[in-house]
């Protein structure tokens, strides 16, 4: 299994390292980050777990560790967080089975139905 503190850090790093090269990049990505914050319209635990479910959608590693970890120390609890994880499973399998639609679109398109 992936150490995840370890890779979390790691990637901090990386990060760190692509912002002294991109400064403008990063900054960006923290005002689009930091936009939700300013609405208050959810509170700091929902917005980490929407990005916990967006993470597994777009199968991103690093989002998964670091949104993992502000979820706990924000007290999200395991099953909580397997509730939020529910939803990106059922978002998949709703979105495969609308592209599902689309082929069987394009089977009629191509003489196949």
């Amino acid at each position: 299994m992936l150490d995840w503190n370890e890779y979390r850090t790691q990637l901090m790093g990386r990060i760190g390292e692509f912002g002294k090269l991109s400064p403008d990049t990063l900054g960006g990505y923290r005002t689009l980050s930091g936009a939700g914050k300013k609405t208050g319209h959810l509170d700091a635990k929902t917005r980490e777990l929407i990005a916990l479910a967006v993470a597994v959608t777009t199968r991103c590693d690093g989002c998964i560790a670091v949104h993992t970890d502000t979820a706990v120390k924000l007290g999200a609890s395991r099953e909580e967080i397997a509730e939020a994880l529910g939803v990106a499973v059922a978002m998949n399998a709703g979105a495969a089975m609308v592209y599902s639609a689309r082929v069987m679109d394009a089977l009629g398109g191509a003489g196949g139905a």
